[in-house]
């Protein structure tokens, strides 16, 4: 028997007032996906934003709740055992923090200007207007900790940064299991550089966050060890209690499409300034 396969959409959309020095606005979307006369089902995304009225930024909430964090197959060792983890729900910058954003906290004297304002290919990057909604590099970790602490938030622990690539379906990008395309991220030289923040839509994680593949990597809160996940506690980790390398994510511009899949970590010493680098916030719901 033929049946009939039918979509319906429905959206449900809340803005709320200022609150805390953000504002906040919900969007419920629910697919009902049917096949008549007899299959029935639905299913239900909920993604809410607020607005930093610091410095402008968009997050997307991340509900509490457990995930798959690592990966159980490959070479690299400090990758596995994948394991779940539960988190409690938080707030994650919507992209990278940008050129014009961080200089806002330069302006404010909280933060430090890069010393060096290029990126790869473009010699004024860092003070071109050009550039302004392009994602700062050439920041060490302190420097975004700085930011994140001026800005009321702080840096995304490993764990928060893999969830909201991640979602709870063990995805291998933020968008699926669906392999890597210019359409979906800005990764394997294909420009040679950073793209302005936000510019890949279709790219983007179960919850909203974009640009968590490729483009920049980007410094987490944790210390890095090798061999953490073995030993790692299940409820909200927050990495070893010392270290000397801090932990990276995403893979960047020139990373190729098995570098840029949501579980692969970095590490590098706090004081690297790389124009392959940048960051994004969080904060607790």
């Amino acid at each position: 028997m033929n049946r009939l396969h039918i979509s319906v959409s429905i959206i449900l959309g809340l803005l709320c007032l200022p609150v805390n020095g953000f504002i906040t606005s919900s969007l419920v979307l629910v697919n009902y996906p049917t096949t008549t006369p007899f299959d029935v089902s639905a299913t239900l995304t909920f993604r809410a934003t607020k607005t930093s009225e610091i410095d402008g930024m968009v997050l997307v909430y991340v509900p509490a709740g457990d995930f798959t964090m690592g990966f159980d197959r490959g070479s690299r060792k400090d990758m596995a055992p994948g394991h779940s983890v539960t988190l409690d729900s938080f707030w994650i910058d919507k992209t990278e923090v940008t050129n014009a954003q961080y200089a806002m906290c330069v302006s404010a004297k909280a933060c430090d200007e890069p010393e060096d304002k290029t990126s790869h290919n473009r010699v004024k990057y860092y003070n071109g207007e050009q550039y302004a909604n392009f994602p700062v590099v050439n920041i060490s970790w302190n420097d975004a900790a700085d930011y994140c602490k001026w800005a009321g938030r702080t840096l995304p622990t490993e764990a928060q940064w893999e969830k909201a690539a991640r979602g709870t379906d063990a995805r291998v990008y933020p968008w699926g299991d669906k392999m890597p395309s210019t359409s979906l991220t800005n990764f394997n030289n294909p420009l040679g550089d950073t793209v302005m923040t936000g510019s890949y839509p279709d790219g983007a994680s179960l919850y909203g966050a974009l640009d968590m593949a490729g483009n920049v990597r980007e410094w987490t809160a944790d210390w890095y060890d090798e061999t953490y996940y073995k030993t790692s506690p299940k409820e909200n980790p927050q990495g070893p209690d010392f270290g000397y390398k801090r932990t990276v994510r995403g893979g960047s511009w020139g990373d190729d499409m098995s570098n840029i899949r949501v579980f692969i970590r970095w590490s590098m010493i706090p004081i690297t300034r790389s124009n392959e680098l940048g960051f994004r916030c969080a904060m607790p719901d």
